[in-house]
């Protein structure tokens, strides 16, 4: 773009932009282009980018420059003076790209149009594209190299927010080290940005991923903005490509994002012959305008979701806080002696697939950390098919329910034989069963389908009420648990007759056990939700005391709450179904309205539709 840069063209890209109601970009500094020796920038790029940003300043519009890119869309390139160097280890090439840092920042710090920075652009793949960095690059380098970069930014006078631009990738989202642990960076940077490019086997999935991500990145009080998301037209027809969109902005609000920057702005039909767009053909197409300049659907969405920002305030308005927290295992991010890289990987995947069950049940979740010790102060705790909680982490949720909490845990032998079984010590005491499991060995599930039938009611089920949940997982996970009652309540049996899930009181509280891995089974199951682990959950709920404000009966249309500071409250009905639906919310205190006061008894929604309400 440097070195064909046209005003003109930039001018009128911004301002579709700005027509469609986004107001800040990001921006690349190319490194191999920008500094062509260790010690030197090219002025003429750089006097480019200042008319760049006064282009930004004439419309309202900033921009965040991002340094360090030697990566994007599929290709790497290395200034030509690298020379094989560490990006991360060698003390010289470590300090040009210091200078580097500091010398652009300085040169524009005083400009309104800069936003904010970054330090590159999906750094895990520049700095070894074959592993991303899983197990090869060394997190203490890594966060050492930030700190010297971002002290770059502030020596050179930047005073405007800093992050990596890494795609929040490490170890505590993903179960993946890569070098890039977000715990550790999160003391240096400002905010948090995760980019999210997943290609799933399930809808619903796909659609509320992104916002476990950002559930996940609730550390060190940071804000979370969605730094990179999109899709390339080239793999969607533009009515779905304006659906994901959709989902992905509202559900991720609703999940604490704070700020939204989509890949791209335009298409690249005319650099067709040029790399990386030769050999990654897809990589044109990523636009929310098309190249004859023609905004696409996405576009669309992009701007009604910024005027609805606008309406309802969004700077002003925070979720409420949840009663009911989703634990998650200390195994997805801590690397203990003698375990498997699956075991953390799985519970991202469980986790997720819990999160999902909690949106279709309109139950609020705050993710609960191991790591981070246990909140006191939830009504219900959900544990999703978890081979592994720490001794610690188990009494820990012993003492929530004997202090009067509702503790649910599925049970999971865990996807591989390695010392294959559940590590909960005491599960017998626990639970109040007898466990009847052999030493070596699992009970295998067979059929594609188990079905739980209620004998006991439970919150809004019934006895007799039956559910049905889909079977899948490797010969070691698709298992499940046989016990007998020994002071538990029998709430459900499976269609053999053995419990499957059973309560047992325990000081003032419950502890709860599903002996079958209901959420890995659903994870693992193509095209699974719904599915009726959400029904599960509002149960749960509703005996635990949380109870949602506004809920609907069917899993396809979920209710969010966001309160305003001046004690408006706005309720989020999102759709995920394929087709128009209408559905009737339940309101417990209050009447639902819309924006121009009048009173809604039914909802009405297009395909992956969204429509904000407010409950007054």
């Amino acid at each position: 773009m440097w070195r064909s840069y046209d005003p003109d063209v930039v001018s009128a890209e911004l301002t579709v932009m700005r027509e469609h109601g986004m107001t800040v970009t990001r921006s690349f500094f190319y490194w191999p282009d920008f500094m062509p020796t260790p010690d030197s920038l090219d002025e003429e790029l750089v006097a480019r980018y200042a008319d760049f940003l006064d282009r930004h300043e004439a419309l309202g519009m900033r921009t965040i420059p991002t340094f360090i890119v030697g990566h994007m869309s599929g290709q790497n390139w290395d200034p030509a003076w690298r020379q094989g160097r560490d990006l991360f280890g060698d003390v010289w090439f470590v300090a040009r790209q210091a200078w580097y840092v500091r010398e652009l920042t300085a040169r524009f710090k005083d400009h309104p149009a800069v936003a904010a920075w970054l330090l590159t652009n999906e750094v895990p793949i520049y700095g070894d594209w074959r592993s991303r960095g899983i197990g090869t690059l060394d997190h203490e380098q890594v966060t050492s190299w930030a700190q010297l970069l971002i002290d770059a930014v502030r020596a050179g006078g930047g005073t405007q927010p800093v992050s990596i631009g890494d795609g929040a990738w490490g170890v505590e989202v993903t179960g993946n080290d890569n070098g890039f642990r977000v715990r550790e960076l999160a003391g240096l940077v400002d905010f948090l940005g995760p980019h999210v490019y997943r290609m799933e086997t399930d809808a619903v999935r796909q659609h509320l991923g992104a916002a476990f991500v950002c559930e996940l990145l609730d550390l060190g009080g940071k804000p979370v903005v969605m730094e990179e998301f999109g899709l390339t037209s080239d793999y969607t027809s533009e009515v779905n490509a304006a659906h994901y969109y959709r989902q992905v902005l509202h559900n991720t609000l609703l999940a604490g994002a704070t700020g939204w920057l989509a890949w791209n702005n335009t298409d690249y039909d005319d650099l067709w012959a040029d790399e990386p767009y030769s050999h990654h053909p897809f990589e044109m197409h990523f636009g929310l305008v098309d190249a004859a300049g023609r905004p696409k659907a996405q576009a669309r969405e992009v701007r009604d979701f910024a005027a609805l920002i606008e309406r309802v305030d969004l700077r002003r308005c925070s979720r409420p806080d949840a009663e009911a927290a989703l634990v998650v295992s200390s195994y997805l991010e801590s690397r203990y002696p003698f375990t498997q890289p699956r075991d953390a990987t799985v519970v991202f995947d469980v986790c997720r697939q819990a999160y999902v069950a909690a949106r279709e049940a309109d139950l609020a979740v705050g993710v609960a950390r191991e790591k981070d010790g246990i909140p006191d102060d939830c009504r219900l705790y959900l544990l999703p098919s978890a081979k592994q909680l720490t001794a610690p982490g188990w009494r820990a949720l012993l003492e929530r329910a004997r202090a009067g909490a509702t503790v649910y845990a599925s049970w999971f032998a865990g996807e591989h034989d390695n010392q294959r079984g559940s590590w909960w010590p005491g599960l017998d005491e626990m639970f109040g069963v007898r466990k009847q499991s052999r030493y070596g060995l699992v009970e295998p599930i067979t059929g594609d389908t188990v079905t739980l039938t209620m004998t006991a009611a439970l919150g809004d089920l019934k006895a007799e009420d039956e559910l049905v949940f889909p079977v899948a997982g490797t010969a070691n996970s698709r298992s499940y648990l046989p016990v007998e009652p020994d002071g538990a309540e029998v709430l459900a049996r499976d269609a053999q007759g053995r419990p499957a899930l059973l309560r047992h009181s325990v000081g003032a509280g419950w502890m709860v056990l599903a002996t079958y891995p209901l959420e890995y089974m659903a994870a693992v199951t193509p095209h699974a939700n719904p599915e009726p682990t959400w029904r599960l959950y509002r149960a749960l709920a509703a005996e635990s005391g949380v109870d949602a404000p506004v809920s609907f009966e069917t899993p396809l249309v979920s209710a969010a709450l966001m309160r305003h500071e001046d004690g408006r409250v706005f309720v989020w009905c999102v759709s995920q179904c394929d087709a128009e639906i209408k559905a009737a919310p339940s309101v417990r205190g209050g009447v639902l309205r819309d924006e121009d006061g009048a009173p809604v008894s039914v909802v009405e929604l297009p395909p992956y539709g969204v429509r904000v309400l407010e409950l007054a």
